[in-house]
């Protein structure tokens, strides 16, 4: 283990283009049915409802939480309908599912998914068993990240010290919560769509394979 990074004790991950490459597409698949989804709700073309799905993604986390905010829409009906994607685009990566199984402490998904979707996914990937819990978009009341409070929540449901934990994005704005707490903070820069005008001060490493920088900071290598 690097020395920097020796005291973690929680490691914590995103779930989508995090722990399987955004070069799988799975979440292309996920953002077409929100598009559909949005278009059938609010009666639009597919141009417009592109528009107001991204705006929504932009400027209240998700798409979920603009429809939730201005539309009323039921979350479960929202998340069952946008996950129904075949999982066959996912492969299991050997490296990732060996270095998660030698990291020291707890390991934890924190995913503006829900648990029934990040199931799936996790037993594609061949992690079902990898993961102590999954902290999902039910568990933080519909608010997501980069919402303070789901981080707050998060921490608050299993005893989390933020100083001692380490989190994992593919979005840069969704570890400025995380580092304002005082975890450490590590993106994966893999090409997932990012929001607008984000500086990145607040990212502590910068990665783009998860697995291979997990082997080489568990083998204390630079």
């Amino acid at each position: 283990m690097r020395p920097e990074l020796s005291h973690i004790r929680n490691w914590i991950f995103d779930l989508d283009n995090t722990l399987y490459p955004a070069s799988a597409n799975l979440f292309d698949l996920i953002d077409a049915r929100i598009g559909a989804y949005v278009e059938r709700l609010l009666n639009l073309d597919s141009v417009e409802a592109r528009k107001v799905q991204k705006a929504y993604f932009h400027e209240h986390g998700t798409t979920l939480a603009g429809l939730m905010a201005e539309h009323g829409v039921d979350p479960r009906d929202y998340l069952d309908d946008v996950h129904d994607v075949d999982m066959a685009v996912l492969e299991q990566n050997e490296a990732l599912v060996g270095a998660l199984a030698r990291l020291p402490g707890r390991k934890l998904i924190f995913t503006n998914g829900d648990v029934a979707y990040a199931g799936r996914v996790l037993d594609r990937l061949g992690l079902a068993q990898t993961f102590e819990a999954i902290h999902d978009i039910h568990a933080t009341a519909y608010r997501p990240k980069p919402d303070p409070l789901a981080y707050a929540g998060l921490c608050e449901a299993f005893d989390i010290v933020p100083h001692e934990s380490l989190f994992v994005e593919d979005m840069a704005r969704n570890l400025k919560p995380a580092k304002a707490i005082g975890m450490t903070t590590v993106w994966i820069d893999n090409g997932s769509e990012q929001g607008p005008g984000e500086d990145r001060d607040f990212i502590d490493y910068t990665i783009t394979d998860l697995g291979q920088w997990l082997h080489d900071m568990l083998e204390d290598k630079a």
